[in-house]
């Protein structure tokens, strides 16, 4: 056994993934996934962090833990195209994952007013041409792309997983266990119950965050 062989083994007993599961096709929702520790405080370790520190996903260990049970992962970013961060942040993705394993599509800026007479200290607040104060919210929903793509790829995975804790996959979830397929979950915080009842299997990012995160220096404010 070759030192790839024995950590996907490793992985799986560690997942508890049998036999059964056959060929596990894995989606990545990265805006759900990039959300999962930024309220952490400690690490994998349970070791405090310092205050300069935070917990996000390293793309290069998120891929190799996804490619160590999974025949085939596909990842899913909302970019803006008039953000250069944005758009280098697209070029990474795509060199790690693969161009044709990576899914964009553009973000919706949502405005959403604030109504108040108090003063608002936060960079993110934002003032209308004629003065009122709004966020800028910003939405890229993929559960359409990642529904028609698990469908079109039907007759090549026994299991669906998915990274997300999305209650929309509810119907999707129900649509392939009619299928006969079986359902994975990695999922962030909660998630509804409906959701867990729609899955053969759920796992919990604080449990595989040694895996796929790092820990990285905060941006002063």
């Amino acid at each position: 056994m070759n030192l790839e062989e024995f950590k996907k083994e490793y992985i799986r007993k560690e997942l508890e993934l049998t036999e059964g599961y056959g060929r596990i096709f894995s989606f990545i929702d990265f805006s759900n996934v990039n959300k999962w520790f930024e309220k952490d405080r400690q690490d994998w370790n349970n070791t405090l962090l310092l205050h300069d520190e935070k917990i996000s996903i390293d793309l290069e260990k998120l891929k190799e833990f996804s490619d160590l049970f999974s025949e085939k992962t596909r990842i899913y970013y909302g970019e803006d195209p008039k953000n250069p961060g944005s758009l280098s942040f697209t070029y990474e993705l795509r060199r790690i994952f693969g161009k044709r394993k990576v899914v964009t599509k553009d973000i919706q800026k949502i405005k959403h007013y604030i109504e108040t007479e108090e003063k608002i200290y936060s960079k993110r607040i934002m003032k209308d041409i004629d003065g009122t104060n709004y966020l800028e919210i910003r939405k890229c929903n993929f559960d359409v792309e990642i529904s028609v793509d698990a469908i079109k790829m039907l007759k090549h995975y026994d299991t669906f997983c998915i990274f997300s804790g999305d209650a929309d996959f509810v119907y999707l979830h129900n649509f392939l266990k009619k299928k006969g397929k079986k359902i994975i979950i990695v999922k962030g915080g909660y998630i509804t119950t409906k959701l867990r009842e729609s899955a053969h299997l759920v796992l919990n990012a604080q449990n595989i965050k040694k895996h796929i995160a790092r820990i990285t220096k905060q941006r002063p404010d």
